[in-house]
């Protein structure tokens, strides 16, 4: 099975400062990596045996040299190539004159969410040659999908997903370790992953992961629809669940626009467009503009589609506007605003996790919500930060009422006191299903509340809540995953990480 990297990899090029591929053969030898803008590489990629012992990447040395010396990106004002270890946010922002105009919380402290992500990516995140290096046996593999990246130096990483018991992600030569059963990745903790990094401004660990999603569109055991599976085996072949996601993919493109307007490079966007082409030929329900879950079957043949609104991202259909003139991103922005304030008017307050074309709960049909998907729960508890991102950015009304409902519903359950928010899983229709009760409060959906109150319904409960939010340190284990990437994103938005560049013009 040969794997055309072409197309896919120019983009990637551009932005390490690469080269251009040509149409070399499956034949031909991979050429060394060399400064000139004129180096060639092999386009193919032939899959290695499973059992073999070998793997055929790069050394951790010459890993360390690219990251040092090739790993560069294009500030927006100047075509001097800047290397990543000197960007941070504070200078990807300034090269920008971000701004942003919503509401604010006077408490914030970036020097926490600095900490946050040291602990967050210690934990999380693993490059390929680290985790070849780990377990060798396991490293074998790698090479059959990412060969062609590593062979001109580019260095790819993951987010590491929890632990999931299924053979796909279990890494047998860390039996006893808290990586035995996290070999397995989701496209969520890429988009994730990218949008952390990017506003962290370490664009050495953003590219990694945006190899890592390059390679897996491309990837000849992938669904060929460019999208990325929503689940892959660590940096093997194996990809358990070919499906995309929604909210990733959104993400993932989120992701590359800005990062072409924060620093200039317009590999970014080009490879930003492929993917919003993908995005609407597979994602975009085109008879009422509302986002489909995932790019299958299971999530479009019925007559009346799963929805999930924390796969809703304004702020990525507004890019998307912006940069794709050929499709009409508007009006899905508009037709999502639309059903999410028909389902939030139709209920107590809160979200639903899942919810059909008329804006009733209903449990997904791929049976992930049986006993959840009528509450505010784990889908919804991102809904906050999609929608206060939105309204910190463009202060749309239609933002403002969404988080103004949810934020009134919390003060009046928590006694207007963020410290004694109840560990409830709230019901969207109490006739439709209960409250669900809790043990503690997590950390993430502390946040997801506070967040609430970035649309000005009350400063007190923002600012407050933010300085809790705040003192909460980063637990990690092996199964935290989603509440330490959630608290990390969280932190950024309301620590004044996402600053927005003011060359988007919008």
């Amino acid at each position: 099975m040969n794997l055309n990297l072409c197309a896919g990899s120019l983009a990637l090029l551009a932005a390490f400062g690469l080269s251009a591929c040509g149409g070399d053969s499956a034949s031909s030898p991979d050429p060394t990596l060399t400064s000139s803008a004129t180096a060639y590489y092999s386009s193919v990629v032939t899959p290695i045996n499973s059992s073999s012992s070998v793997y055929d990447g790069v050394s951790s040395s010459s890993e360390a040299a690219l990251s040092s010396s090739s790993m560069a990106v294009l500030s927006s004002s100047s075509s001097t190539p800047v290397a990543t270890s000197s960007m941070n946010s504070a200078f990807i922002d300034a090269a920008t004159g971000g701004t942003t105009s919503g509401v604010f919380p006077t408490t914030a402290d970036q020097s926490v969410t600095s900490s946050l992500y040291d602990t967050w990516k210690a934990f999380h995140y693993i490059t390929l040659n680290e985790e070849a290096s780990r377990y060798p046996t396991w490293g074998a593999e790698f090479s059959t999908v990412f060969g062609a990246y590593t062979a001109q130096g580019m260095t790819a990483a993951r987010v590491i997903w929890s632990t999931f018991n299924s053979a796909s992600c279990t890494i047998a030569e860390a039996s006893g370790s808290n990586m035995y059963k996290r070999g397995c990745t989701v496209s969520e903790g890429i988009g994730y992953g990218m949008l952390i990094t990017l506003f962290e401004g370490d664009l050495e660990a953003f590219n990694a992961l945006w190899v890592y999603n390059q390679a897996y569109r491309n990837s000849a055991y992938a669904s060929g629809r460019g999208l990325m599976p929503w689940l892959v085996s660590s940096f093997g072949w194996d990809i358990p669940d070919v499906s995309s996601a929604t909210d990733a993919d959104l993400d993932i493109a989120t992701s590359l626009v800005l990062a072409y307007y924060k620093t200039g490079n317009t590999g970014y966007l080009n490879d930003a467009l492929t993917l919003i082409n993908a995005l609407w030929d597979n994602e975009v329900n085109t008879s009422n503009n509302l986002l489909y879950s995932g790019d299958t079957p299971t999530w479009k043949a019925a007559a009346n589609p799963s929805y999930n609104l924390s796969y809703f991202s304004p702020v990525a259909l507004r890019l998307f506007a912006v940069v794709d003139k050929n499709h009409d991103w508007k009006s899905v922005l508009d037709a999502q605003y639309a059903y999410m304030k028909k389902v939030q008017d139709a209920g107590t307050g809160v979200f639903p996790d899942w919810s059909d074309g008329e804006g009733n709960a209903i449990n997904p049909p791929n049976n992930s919500a049986k006993t959840t998907y009528w509450t505010f729960n784990k889908e919804s508890v991102r809904i906050p930060w999609r929608i206060a991102w939105d309204y910190y950015w463009f202060s749309d009304e239609r933002a403002a009422e969404v988080l103004n409902t949810l934020n009134k519903f919390i003060m009046e359950k928590s006694n207007n006191d963020p410290a004694s928010i109840p560990a409830v899983n709230y019901s969207w229709n109490l006739s439709v299903g209960a409250d669900i009760q809790g043990q503690a409060v997590p950390v993430h959906w502390q946040a997801a509340w506070c967040a609430t109150g970035m649309a000005g319904n009350s400063a007190e409960w923002l600012n407050s809540c933010t300085t809790l939010l705040n003192g909460t340190s980063m637990q990690t284990s092996a199964s935290s995953y989603f509440p330490n990437i959630l608290q990390m994103m969280y932190s950024q938005l309301l620590n004044g990480y996402y600053t927005k560049p003011s060359n988007m013009g919008i």
